[in-house]
C-alpha cells in the first residue's frame, strides 16, 4: 500500500502575523511584529496536492510565487518563524505539521535551504553529518554506522573529514542533504540546491537526490529556477502561481507553466507532441526542423553574433599576467584578458575554477598578488573607492551586500551622493530598469529581480565604463533572465563593456558574444559564444544540442518567421 508523504490540504498563508510568542521580529514586509502589521494578500491560495512515498516532484513557479513559503510550510518554518496567518493542515508521514517545530519533524522530513554554509552548526563534515544524530538522542553506534552510510552514498568519503570551509559549492551541498538524512526523514525538502553550481555539480548533486528516491524510497519536493537542469530526474511536478496550486505529470505542467526550460519552448514554437520535457524526447521530433534551418542559417541575424574585441575597438581593459593568492590556493594563475567597449562577457567554469577572485582583482578591491589591470589606462587598485567606482562597478553574488539604507529612495539618494551625480540619477536608472519599485520599501523586501535591479542602478550612477556581476541569475525565472540579458545588452551597446561571471548556460546563450572558460585558475578557453558552448557539453544550452548551430528559441522562431516573409 502506497504512503502519502506529504498532504497539503486547503492551505491558506499570508505574511503579516507576527509568529507566535515573537515580540519585535521583523517581518516580511519590513514591519516590526509588535507594530501590529496588516495580513497580506495570500500567498498560498487554497493550496491541495498529494505526493506519495518515493515520488521526484518540481515545485515550479514565477519568481516570486512562493515556492520558498510553501517548502517552509512541510517542515513547520512557516508560519513558526516567518509570522503569518495560516489555515488547513499540512501532514508528513501522516504527523499534522500544525504546532510541531522543525527539530520535532526532523525525523519525517528534512529541509535544505537556498545557502547550506547558513545552515552548517558544526566546522567539519563527520561533525556536520552527527549533529542531528545526537539532537536526537541516537547511540553512538548507531550513529557511526548511519553517518557512514551517508558518506558512502552521496560520495562524501573523500571530504570526511574536511573542514566544511574547505569544500566546494556541490560538496557542500551534498553535506547539507546528508545532514538532513541523518534522522531518516520520509521526505527531502529543497530550494534552489543547484543555484550556486556549475553544471556539473548540479548533475552531481542531482543524480544523488535520485538514488535517493529509487534506493530509499524517500520523496523529494524540489524547487529550482534552472529547470532544464531537474526535469530528466523528476517524475511529477507543482505548478504555484498567485497563490494557487496545480498539480500533475512533469510535461502537462510544464506545458501550461508560464516558466518552463527552453527545451519546452521550442516544442510549443515547433508544434511537437507533449511537447517534450528532455533533449533525448526532442532531438526524437527535431529532423525536419533541422532541415528548414539549414536552408534558413545565412538569411537570420542572430541575437549574439556581434563584433569581437579585436574587431570592436581599442581595449578598455587590459590584464596581464594578473595572479590572485590565498593561503596554500593559487585562485588566479597569471592570467591575460583584454575587452573592448560593447564587448557582452560570460566567464565560465566550474566552482572554485577563479571567476570571483577574478571579478574583484579586476575592479580593484579585491586582492592581486601579481600582474597589472588598467582600465581605460588607469589601474583601480590605486584609485580611492569613490574614484574606483568610476572604472569598474561590480555587483556580487548577492546583490544585497551593496545595499545599505532603509528604503528604495535612501539607497539612491546615497549612490547619487557616492557617484557625485545629478539628484534622481540612481532613481531614474532603476526605473528604466524595472518599473514599479515603492522608494519607500525596505531594499530586503524586494523581489530578487527588484535587489538585482536596484543594485544595477547604484552601480551605474557612477557611470563606469567596465561593469561585472557575480552570478547574476540567482532566483531569477526564465522570463526575469530574458530581461536581464536584453538590459545588459542595452548597456553594451551604449559603450559598456559587461563581463558576467555564471554558470548558467542558458542566460549566456541570451547574453554572451563572448565566452571566456576558466580552469584552476587560467584561461583555458577564450571565443565567440557560440563557437565555444558548441564545442562543450557542459556549457552548450538546451536548444543547440537539438539543433546544433542555433543557441535559443528566439533564434529559431526568427529564421521560421523569415521564411514567412
Amino acid at each position: 500500500m502506497t504512503v502519502d508523504a506529504i498532504v497539503f490540504e486547503h492551505v491558506t498563508f499570508a505574511y503579516g502575523a507576527p509568529p507566535s510568542g515573537a515580540t519585535g521580529v521583523r517581518g516580511i514586509g519590513g514591519h516590526s511584529a509588535d507594530s501590529g502589521p496588516a495580513v497580506h494578500r495570500p500567498v498560498l491560495d487554497d493550496v491541495s496536492f498529494t505526493l506519495p512515498e518515493g515520488e521526484f516532484c518540481l515545485l515550479v513557479g514565477p519568481t516570486g510565487a512562493g515556492k520558498s513559503t510553501l517548502l517552509k510550510a512541510v517542515n513547520g518554518l512557516v508560519p513558526r518563524f516567518t509570522g503569518g496567518d495560516m489555515h488547513g493542515r499540512v501532514t508528513v508521514a501522516g504527523r499534522d505539521v500544525r504546532g510541531a517545530t522543525p527539530a520535532d519533524l526532523a525525523d519525517v522530513v528534512g529541509y535544505v535551504g537556498q545557502d547550506p554554509l547558513a545552515g552548517f552548526v558544526t566546522d567539519e563534515v563527520e561533525l556536520e553529518l552527527a549533529y542531528t544524530a545526537e539532537q536526537l538522542g541516537v547511540a553512538p553506534a548507531a550513529m557511526r554506522k548511519r553517518v557512514t552510510e551517508i558518506v558512502d552514498l552521496l560520495g562524501l568519503a573523500d571530504v570526511r573529514d574536511r573542514a566544511l570551509a574547505q569544500l566546494s559549492s556541490g560538496q557542500r551541498q551534498r553535506v547539507a542533504i546528508g545532514a538532513a538524512l541523518v534522522a531518516g526523514p520520509t521526505a527531502l525538502v529543497l530550494d534552489e540546491p543547484t543555484s550556486a553550481l556549475d553544471p556539473t555539480a548540479a548533475d552531481e548533486v542531482l543524480s544523488a537526490l535520485h538514488r535517493l528516491v529509487h534506493d530509499l524510497g524517500i520523496t523529494v519536493l524540489l524547487a529550482e529556477h534552472r529547470l532544464e537542469r531537474v526535469v530528466q530526474y523528476a517524475d511529477s511536478a507543482l505548478l504555484l502561481d498567485g497563490g494557487r496550486c496545480t498539480a500533475g505529470p512533469l510535461g502537462e505542467i510544464l506545458a501550461r507553466s508560464p516558466v518552463a526550460p527552453p527545451v519546452v519552448g521550442l516544442g510549443r514554437l515547433a508544434g511537437w507532441p507533449g511537447p517534450p520535457v528532455t533533449i533525448r524526447e526532442a532531438r526524437r521530433h527535431a529532423a525536419p526542423l533541422r532541415k528548414i534551418l539549414a536552408e534558413r542559417a545565412g538569411t537570420v541575424a542572430r541575437g549574439t553574433d556581434i563584433p569581437s574585441a579585436a574587431q570592436a575597438g581599442p581595449p578598455l581593459l587590459e590584464a596581464r599576467g594578473l595572479t590572485v593568492d590565498y593561503p596554500g590556493v593559487r585562485a588566479v594563475a597569471g592570467v591575460d584578458l583584454a575587452a573592448a567597449r560593447g564587448e557582452r562577457i560570460a566567464l565560465m567554469g566550474r566552482n572554485g575554477s577563479g571567476k570571483s577572485s577574478l571579478l574583484w582583482a579586476l575592479q580593484g578591491t579585491g586582492k592581486r598578488s601579481g600582474g597589472t589591470v588598467a582600465i581605460g589606462g588607469a589601474d583601480p587598485a590605486a584609485r580611492r573607492p569613490g574614484e574606483r567606482r568610476t572604472l569598474a562597478g561590480l555587483v556580487p553574488a548577492d546583490a544585497a551586500d551593496l545595499l545599505y539604507a532603509e528604503t528604495v529612495a535612501a539607497e539612491c539618494a546615497g549612490a547619487d551622493e557616492d557617484g557625485r551625480a545629478p539628484k534622481g540619477t540612481c532613481a531614474k536608472i532603476l526605473d528604466d530598469l524595472v518599473e514599479g519599485v515603492d522608494p519607500g520599501v525596505h531594499p530586503r523586501d524586494l523581489s530578487e529581480g527588484q535587489r538585482l535591479a536596484l543594485a544595477l542602478a547604484v552601480t551605474l550612477t557612477a557611470a563606469p565604463p567596465l561593469l561585472l556581476l557575480d552570478e547574476p541569475t540567482r532566483g531569477l525565472d526564465y522570463p526575469g533572465k530574458a530581461a536581464l540579458a536584453a538590459r545588459l545588452g542595452t548597456l553594451a551597446g551604449a559603450g559598456h563593456c559587461v563581463v558576467v561571471s555564471t554558470h548558467d548556460v542558458e542566460f549566456c546563450a541570451e547574453f554572451a558574444s563572448r565566452v571566456v572558460v576558466l580552469s584552476d585558475g587560467e584561461v583555458v578557453a577564450d571565443g565567440p559564444a557560440r563557437q565555444i558552448t558548441a564545442a562543450s557539453p557542459m556549457f552548450a544550452p538546451q536548444v543547440e544540442k537539438i539543433l546544433p548551430g542555433w543557441m535559443t528559441v528566439a533564434e529559431v522562431e526568427a529564421a521560421l518567421e523569415s521564411g514567412d516573409d
